[in-house]
């Protein structure tokens, strides 16, 4: 009655949080919630390099995901950084009043 975890069960995961955060950056106008959104789908990528990596039996794909997440890591408070002054100087953190670049 046991059922082992297959590299099938994380690619679903994996799948569903690819979903989950494409939904989110395309459907919502809070920063934070895109930025949010943006993790997941990474995380979604990591789970995907990781399932691999041991479905092949190779540490490249473990290696890989640790510098994907120092990555995002690097994106999130950079992000964040950006939001905050954005957010001191607009006083919204809402993506549709953002037009700092328009003229």
């Amino acid at each position: 009655m046991f059922h082992p975890v297959t590299t099938v069960h994380y690619m679903v995961l994996s799948a569903a949080l690819l979903m989950i955060g494409t939904a989110g950056v395309l459907a919502r106008r809070n920063i934070v919630i895109i930025l949010m959104s943006i993790e997941l789908i990474l995380n979604a990528v990591n789970i995907n390099l990781v399932a691999f990596s041991h479905y092949f039996r190779s540490v490249s794909g473990q290696i890989f995901a640790v510098f994907v997440i120092a990555v995002a890591v690097a994106e999130a408070a950079v992000g964040l950084g950006i939001l905050i002054a954005l957010f001191r100087n607009k006083e919204t953190v809402n993506a549709d009043e953002v037009d700092l670049l328009k003229w």
